[in-house]
């Protein structure tokens, strides 16, 4: 593998799990120092940190203290931040009717307010070094409907429209701002979608399989990467032409 990112400093929010592991580890493997955020499984954290020399800063989407600590100190130890890859995510999935407003309110603070409170705590140091790259991952919830995700599908959704609005704010400056929205992928989120939902789903899959982890973390690398430095404020699907095929 190249050592494209060598020299370079990437941030992966929730990165101990799943895709942002898958994130983390394919960016330290092309010469980045890469540090990743977690929120509670410091187990998890540390043994990815292990694998890949990458640093673990525990800190919660939801606290803009927190991230402008977590930010303040990269900087101090790094000097910079170049690639910001927003990956932290949950689901707290139900029918709308059922839906407590508990609920409602944590997805859209984690996954959309989260993502608001990282992209301003690195833009002032982006715009000083007048180049950055931020990359949000988003959702095919996003795209089309799936039953029991009103939640997670909004904050999906106003995702792909926040990236588009902010790279036609940061654009100018030499900071491209795009996303990532993967299908299904063999994740423990996944897993945890009703098996029903995922069968419907899978024999709409062109590929009839789901993605893996790894898949994703290619294409938010060559996002990152010189190679699409043409590339600003689109959203890449990545579903294994799932919604190819959607009514």
């Amino acid at each position: 593998m190249s050592r494209e990112f060598e020299g370079q400093v990437v941030v992966v929010t929730g990165g101990s799990r799943g895709i942002g592991r898958a994130i983390v580890e394919r960016f330290a493997a092309q010469g980045a120092k890469v540090y990743f955020t977690f929120h509670q499984n410091a187990e998890a954290a540390a043994q990815v940190a292990a694998a890949t020399q990458a640093e673990a800063i525990q800190c919660s989407q939801n606290d803009a203290e927190a991230i402008n600590a977590a930010v303040e100190k990269i900087i101090a130890a790094s000097g910079k931040i170049d690639v910001l890859v927003n990956n932290a995510g949950i689901t707290a999935d139900t029918f709308l009717m059922l839906m407590p407003a508990e609920d409602w309110n944590r997805v859209i603070d984690t996954n959309l307010n989260g993502v608001y409170r990282w992209c301003k705590a690195v833009t002032r140091p982006m715009l000083g070094a007048r180049r950055g790259n931020i990359i949000n991952l988003a959702s095919i919830a996003g795209l089309v409907g799936v039953m029991g995700q009103t939640n997670y599908a909004a904050s999906k959704g106003a995702l792909l429209a926040f990236t588009r609005a902010l790279a036609a704010e940061l654009g100018a400056k030499n900071i491209r701002v795009n996303s990532v929205v993967p299908g299904f992928i063999e994740t423990d989120m996944s897993a945890r979608v009703p098996r029903q939902i995922k069968q419907k789903n899978l024999d709409h899959i062109v590929q009839k399989r789901f993605g893996k982890p790894e898949e994703i973390a290619s294409v938010v690398t060559f996002l990152a990467s010189e190679g699409a430095s043409y590339i600003m404020g689109q959203s890449i699907v990545v579903d294994g032409g799932l919604t190819a095929t959607a009514a």
